[in-house]
């Protein structure tokens, strides 16, 4: 029987961009932090134009750092958009997964010319900065549009799991995909999980970062919002083979700050969580601008 799940934030802390103002001059979203060592954390890092400049929709950087929240950049971006039509209006949502060997497959979203349509396409290499773009990891289906923000997992039997976000009727939602490897092919399986009338999370969906600590009982750090896009983080469980849903929260986990008027952007959006001597840190964006580390505890 599957136990029941909750947590609390116990601490908020901005992260800060050094090193590089191609980067530090942007604005930033889609943290994906890592760690490499005691005292070591690596980031990817979507850099994006603010409001009012010209350009690409993003370019994805790498940073390090020693205390997961002041992060150096690397000279140049590890990804960025073209030559190639798929991600030469820009790239976003940068998801690695690493084997053993310390090769990696870093699952992105590629922005079209015409910064409106954008397809989940993926890179490899034998490190994080030697990426070779491999075109497209999971092609839209007729029902199925605009395929990003991909998470993946390893389940204990072996098989690969990717969740996603989609596009449907003018809503975001999640799917999911099963693999017998990292890199794909992907075979779509039935919607893992829906909106709730009436709830927070009524209208869009996204995928956010699993906690796997224990994986008889996967929870992930999804994003939800209504139908006016106010994006809030929640949190959702399921069995060991993402069959079912064991449990999920009532109300949000994370919402952002009052905002100073109704129209400014209302986004709390969680992209990364890693687990330090037992503490959970979860990484975010808000209004997607800025970066944050959240500090929780499973009660």
């Amino acid at each position: 029987m599957s136990a029941k799940v909750g947590f609390v934030v116990d601490q908020i802390d901005g992260v800060t961009m050094t090193g590089n103002t191609l980067v530090s001059q942007r604005d930033l979203m889609s943290p994906y932090v890592w760690q490499t060592a005691p005292g070591k954390f690596s980031m990817l890092v979507r850099a994006v134009p603010r409001p009012g400049e010209t350009g690409d929709t993003g370019t994805i950087w790498y940073a390090e750092s020693k205390d997961g929240l002041i992060f150096a950049a690397s000279e140049r971006p590890v990804l960025s958009p073209g030559p190639d039509l798929d991600d030469i209006g820009g790239c976003e949502d940068p998801t690695p997964v690493f084997s053993d060997d310390g090769s990696v497959v870093v699952y992105y979203t590629g922005v079209d010319e015409t910064r409106t349509h954008g397809e989940m396409l993926y890179a490899t290499g034998p490190s994080i900065d030697q990426l070779t773009k491999n075109g497209i990891a999971m092609p839209s289906a007729p029902s199925e549009g605009n395929l990003k923000e991909a998470t993946v997992d390893r389940t204990a039997s072996g098989g690969w799991r990717m969740f996603y976000e989609y596009a449907r009727n003018e809503a975001s939602l999640v799917g999911l995909a099963v693999s017998d490897d990292v890199a794909g092919p992907w075979r779509h399986l039935p919607e893992p999980f829906a909106p709730r009338v009436d709830a927070w999370d009524a209208w869009h969906l996204s995928t956010g970062p699993l906690l796997t600590t224990n994986k008889d009982q996967p929870v992930m750090f999804y994003n939800g919002a209504t139908h006016d896009a106010r994006w809030r983080i929640g949190w959702i469980a399921f069995d060991a083979e993402y069959t079912r849903v064991t449990d999920r929260c009532i109300e949000p986990l994370i919402v952002p700050p009052p905002q100073s008027q109704r129209t400014d952007t209302d986004i709390a959006f969680a992209a990364s969580v890693v687990v330090v001597d037992g503490a959970i840190w979860l990484y975010y964006s808000i209004a997607d601008t800025h970066l944050y580390r959240a500090i929780i505890r499973q009660v």
